[in-house]
């Protein structure tokens, strides 16, 4: 944020005020399905269930026999929240905050890393466990997944809570929770590459319809990069690569009574690219 705008607040783990909006991606596809401007503060459960119940209200009008799967980082796991999608058939895995009662349970398997480090004298020892816990807040207990990791510059551990009971440990970790990663990527190019930080009006409905806009040319720059032939390197280029070498482009321009001619410049470097027949073959977008 920038100066005094409603909703900023100081946020310790950032040392400044700030906004921390929520931001909506589909897995699938990477497309981003919503940004929704918040204060500058961990949401408590009751937001994070009332977003969810919004969320998945409108998913439902679409695709009411759809399975979902909701995935996050510890802050979104909240009991309201992980209650709320047990009673409503929704699937999720959570990032779980250490306690002194979580590590008592997985420490034999945590010593059992540590040893196999120190003997092997091994770089990385990772392994998996995973235990059923129930803090004093929760009506029942839930399975946690436990991700070691042992290295010579010290142990780390990382839970996830999760309702889901057909898969291990190490896939639940690695191939499903882990992949949150690609959204932080995804979070990355809404607000680096398409400046969506710019939220600088005073008004948090200005801000959150700025919000808006800046999600509508993220869509946009997706349809466009999905338009490039997959041989061409700019079809897994970023955001801000294709502006600059497929927007920012000067032309000539000659109009005439049956067509319309782009002249570029001798030396443009994606000559090959504007010529190619599948670009010159989609459609005008209505």
């Amino acid at each position: 944020m920038h100066g005094h705008q409603q909703l900023s607040l100081f946020n310790a783990h950032y040392d400044e005020r700030c906004f921390l909006p929520i931001h909506v991606y589909d897995a699938e596809t990477g497309h981003c399905v919503v940004t929704i401007l918040r204060p500058g503060k961990t949401p408590d459960g009751n937001e994070v269930r009332a977003h969810l119940r919004r969320l998945v209200r409108r998913i439902r009008q679409h695709w009411p026999n759809t399975a979902i799967t909701i995935r996050g980082d510890g802050h979104y796991g909240r009991r309201e929240a992980m209650q709320w999608c047990e009673e409503n058939g929704i699937r999720y895995v959570f990032g779980l905050s250490k306690n002194p009662t979580l590590d008592a349970l997985v420490y034999d398997k945590a010593d059992e890393v540590r040893t196999r480090r120190a003997v092997s004298k091994a770089d990385v020892v990772r392994d998996y466990t995973e235990t059923f816990y129930a803090a004093k807040s929760w009506p029942r207990s839930r399975r946690v997944v436990a991700r070691f990791e042992a290295t010579p510059k010290g142990f780390d551990t990382r839970y996830v809570v999760t309702n889901i009971t057909h898969c291990g440990a190490q896939w639940l970790y690695d191939s499903l929770y882990c992949m949150r990663g690609a959204a932080e990527n995804l979070i990355k190019r809404h607000k680096s590459q398409l400046a969506s930080d710019r939220t600088s009006c005073r008004s948090p409905l200005a801000n959150q319809m700025r919000l808006i806009l800046h999600t509508a040319a993220f869509r946009l720059m997706r349809i466009v990069r999905d338009a490039i032939p997959k041989h061409e390197p700019l079809a897994s280029g970023e955001f801000s690569t294709i502006r600059l070498r497929l927007l920012k482009v000067a032309v000539r321009v000659r109009e005439t009574g049956t067509r319309i001619k782009l002249a570029f410049a001798a030396n443009c470097p994606n000559a090959e690219l504007f010529r190619d027949p599948i670009c010159s073959a989609i459609p005008r977008p209505t």
